[in-house]
């Protein structure tokens, strides 16, 4: 461990939480209508996009 990992860990602070000492994380809610005829059609492209992705991944892998 160096210094400051050591550090960070006594603090018990988590180097991966992102979070840095100035900084505070702040949820943010999104109101998104699911029923909207829009919000379907993202979620299709977006779908379709990743499973464009998965094949030519599974593709190259063999």
């Amino acid at each position: 461990l160096s210094t400051k990992e050591g550090t960070n860990l006594a603090n018990g602070k988590d180097r991966m939480s992102g979070q840095s000492d100035g900084q505070k994380k702040v949820q943010e809610e999104f109101d998104i209508d699911m029923d909207a005829p829009e919000t379907e059609r993202a979620a299709v492209a977006i779908q379709s996009q990743f499973r464009k992705f998965q094949k030519k991944k599974a593709g190259s892998q063999s």
